[in-house]
Parts: C-alpha cells; structure tokens; sequence
C-alpha cells in the first residue's frame, strides 16, 4: 500500500560533467540499432529519395517537440519519469511508472540481440555462417522452435550460444550502472560514439567502392513523388522519427533530469536531433551501397534482395554480403562491432531510467539498483530470449511495446499535460528561460494538437490491424498472451508501483526558475 512518505531529505542528485557529456550520451540512447536495421528499409519502402520530405517534416513538428517537451520534465522537476511528472502533478506518477514498465521490458528482449550481434562479430572472423545464412541465423544459431505449430509457445531449452554473449553484456551493463551517470554511463558514451562513428564510417567508405554500389545508392535515393500523396508514407516517417529518437517512454526525461540547472536544453535538444537522422542516412548509405554489391554479384535487382530491414536484414543479409565481398572479416567485425556498441549505448539509457525510478522511490544507492534491476531483468532475458522460442517472443513483444506501449505513452504525455493540466505554457517558459534558441506558440501547437493527432491515428490504426489481421500469422491465442499481455503487464505495474510507498519525500523541491503563472511548480 501506499502509506506515508518519510520525510527523509533526497541525497544529492547526480549530473553530466558537462554539455558534450550529456550530448554525447542523449545520442547514444537515440542511435540505436533501428537506426541502422530500420530506416534505410522504410526509406526505400516509402518513396526513396522522396521520403525525405515526410521524414523532415515529422522530424520538424513531432520528433523535436516532443523531445524538447521531455526535456522541460525532467529538468524543471529533476526526477526520473515517475518522480518528475508525481512534482508536476500527483496524478502523473502513474504514468511515469508505465513508462519505466516499458523500458523495463524492452530492456530485457533488447539485450538478446545485442547478444546476437556480439556473437556474430566473433562469427565475423571466420564466416561461420557458411553460404546458408538464412539457415545459420534461425537453425544453427538461434534453433527456432516452431512457435504454434507442433512445438509448444514456450520452452525451456537455453541455447548456449546465446546465453554466454547474453550473460556477459549483462554483467557488462550492471558495472556501468553501478558506476553512475558521469563515471559509467557518460564515460561508456564518450568512447563509444567517437568509435562508433569510426567504424561504421569505415564500413560505409569501404561500400561505396564496391561493385554494384551505385546502384543500391540509385534504388534507395531515386524518389517516387507519387508517394507523398499516401498518407501511410507521411505515417511512417512519424514512426520512423518517432521511434529512433527515445522519446516519451522515459528516457529523455531522466537524462534531462542530470543536467544542471542552468544548463542550455533546446540548443543540445537540437544536436542530437540532427544528429540522430544524420546518422540514419549515413547508415542508409552504407547498407544500400552494400545491398547494391550482393545485387550485382547475384544477378538481380536490388529489389529482389530479400531482407531489406530488420533482424533479417542485420543477421541474414549482411552475412551474405561479408562472405562474397573482398576483406569480407574485417567489414564483418565492423558492421556487428557497429551494431554492439550502438545497442550497448541504447541500452544503457533504457535501464538507468529503471534504475533512477527505482533509486528515487525506494531509496536504493546506484549499485543496489544497478544489480537488483539489472540482476532481475537478466534473469527474464535468460529465461525469455535465449530459448529456442526466444525469437519469436522477441519480435512479438517488441511490436507491442513499441507499437502500443510506446506510442500510447506519447499521446497521453501530450494530452495530459497540454489539454487536463495545461501546464504546456510553464513549459515552453522553462525551455526558453534556460535555453538560447526559444521556441515560440509554434512548439504548443506540435505537442498539443499535431503531435498526439498523427500518434493518435498511429495507434488507432495499429491496434485495428492487429485486431483484425493478427501478427505475422502467429496463433490467436499466443498473440493474445504474449502480445497485449505485455501491455496489460504495463498497465497493473504502473498501478501497483504507485501505490508502492515512497521512502524519501518526492515533493521536496520548488521548481526553477519561478513561473508566475503556477507558482510552487506542481499541484501538491
């Protein structure tokens, strides 16, 4: 039960060493591995070259919005999501909690295939995978069981080929946890995005001289400006922003959160925006300049590759273009090497919104948090995501937490926030009292009306297509379990850990600067 909360004072909180630090680390969370596997695929699906216009579009009135919009959040009321949006207004709290039931979750599936991609940079060295790559990924690796066929929905059967990569980048995540915001999680940031940007720049510089490239470079930049008149096109530019950029589940808030107080947001805000799709068209680059080469050595279009996004697209795909082209180990080593450290960095920003939720509301110091959250959700991912059904759960809970968790999250951020407790103008003045690029009426707007608009529709729509259609022809009743299970799971979380007590008073804090239209900064 909820009871009362102690009136013990909260322990200093912690803080980036400085800008490029908290720059550094808000893209790590944003360059994840969808932008490598994901939007060169969309883009190519979506109008080639001429999906650039929705995608900067969305980029310019939803992702940065709502991005600037988590920032004023976590930093005028200096909390991870549930204690930030609890000082904001009571009623908020639980839907920070739902927001750290979704990084918790994604946490735990999301470490498996940073796993995979650990063990094929290792599989890089000597093309392991032989000429059958499709047949390697799902049969020799990852052992699928036939999920709804003769073979149960869930099994017990631990590959260990798995496991050992799954266990070791959890150890690896609970020591950088435990180290804190500046010692570990930034210190990991400042090493691996330089690196990070290395390598796969390599790996892009060394595509576009390979035969074939120019045509994949064709096939992915050629617009079709007939497809600016679908409205599904502008849709997956939204998704397409919306997810690559970690917001409205938690994680820009808290990063916000350890910057301080006076300290720059909109200009930053920017950075890592631009940042983050700068990178996606450089690494649309690369992967198309490399799918132009398997193309060209197999005789076909580029078109007729198959395995264009996704999973299939890093572990399928890509294996088959390292094992035909010249230093193939060495592009091998770059690409999945590119992929770890990119996953190793998302990851991080997912479970320090857990940990921090966690810190605030029991009292725990970093490494209890570090290693009772970290312990808890390796323990899930082993018995979850390294089983031979571990893939098809994988990609079950991944479309719904992202679909429905994350998107469902945006929407009631925005509502909540702008239309029930209109607090949008306390935080367009906060943006704009710290920050030296500010933002107008334009910015209430997005978030208020064209924000939870587009995402609305979003979530209408997918929630009508997996009603109706179902997913990927799994069975009903494993969908029904697995897939709105994990978004009931969400929800009766959220209720019970607001209710859980808190241990040190959340509510000791007066916002800065002072805001004349609500002064004291939240409802209390």
């Amino acid at each position: 039960m909820r009871g009362p909360a102690t009136t013990a004072a909260p322990a200093p909180r912690e803080e980036w060493t400085g800008q490029v630090g908290f720059i550094l680390s808000a893209i790590g969370s944003a360059v994840g591995l969808g932008n490598i596997w994901r939007f060169p695929g969309v883009a190519y699906e979506n109008g080639g070259g001429a999906f650039i216009v929705p995608y900067l579009v969305a980029l310019l009135t939803a992702g940065i919005p709502i991005l600037f919009l988590d920032y004023a959040v976590g930093h005028r009321f200096r909390g991870s999501a549930p204690l930030a949006l609890r000082r904001l207004s009571r009623r908020l709290e639980v839907l920070g909690w739902y927001q750290v039931a979704i990084c918790f979750v994604i946490a735990v599936y999301y470490t498996a295939v940073i796993a995979w991609a650990l063990s094929f940079f290792v599989f890089s060295f000597d093309l392991r995978w032989g000429d059958d790559t499709a047949g390697f990924f799902v049969g020799d690796y990852l052992q699928v069981a036939d999920v709804g066929g003769a073979d149960p929905w869930f099994t017990l059967d631990v590959v260990p080929g798995v496991l050992i990569p799954l266990l070791l980048v959890w150890v690896v995540t609970i020591v950088v946890l435990a180290a804190g915001v500046a010692r570990g999680v930034q210190r990991v940031n400042v090493v691996f995005m330089p690196l990070l940007l290395v390598a796969f720049g390599a790996l892009v510089i060394r595509s576009l001289f390979l035969d074939g490239a120019a045509e994949g470079l064709d096939a992915l930049f050629t617009p079709n400006w007939g497809a600016l008149t679908d409205p599904n096109v502008w849709i997956a530019a939204y998704g397409q922003i919306f997810f690559s950029l970690s917001i409205a589940f938690g994680i820009m808030i808290t990063y916000a959160s350890y910057r301080r107080r006076r300290a720059n947001l909109t200009s930053p805000g920017l950075v890592v925006a631009f940042a983050n799709s700068g990178f996606e068209v450089f690494a649309g680059i690369g992967v198309f300049a490399a799918l132009g080469f398997l193309a060209h050595e197999q005789g076909i279009a580029v078109a007729d590759v198959e395995g264009l996004t996704g999973p299939i697209l890093s572990f399928v795909t890509f294996p088959a273009i390292v094992s035909q082209m010249p230093a193939g180990p060495l592009f091998g080593a770059l690409f999945f090497g590119s992929l770890v450290m990119a996953g190793f960095t998302s990851l991080l920003s997912i479970l320090q919104v857990v940990s921090a939720a966690f810190q605030e509301k029991l009292g725990w110091t970093r490494a209890q948090a570090a290693v009772r959250v970290g312990g808890a959700a390796a323990v899930l991912s082993v018995v979850g995501f390294s089983t031979t059904t571990g893939l098809i759960a994988l990609d079950t809970v991944d479309n719904w937490a992202n679909n429905i968790g994350i998107v469902s999250s945006a929407v009631l951020l925005c509502i909540l926030l702008v239309w029930v407790l209109r607090r949008g103008e306390e935080l367009r003045f906060h943006l704009n009292a710290v920050s030296t690029i500010t933002v107008g009426r334009w910015w209430t707007f997005c978030v208020a009306v064209l924000g939870p608009v587009v995402l609305g529709y979003m979530l209408v729509s997918r929630v009508v297509t997996l009603i109706v259609e179902g997913y990927e022809g799994y069975a009903g009743g494993y969908l029904v379990v697995v897939g709105w299970g994990t978004i009931v799971l969400f929800v009766v979380a959220s209720l019970v850990l607001t209710r859980t007590r808190w241990r040190v008073d959340p509510d000791q804090l007066v916002a800065w600067p002072p805001y004349a239209g609500r002064p004291g900064g939240g409802d209390r």
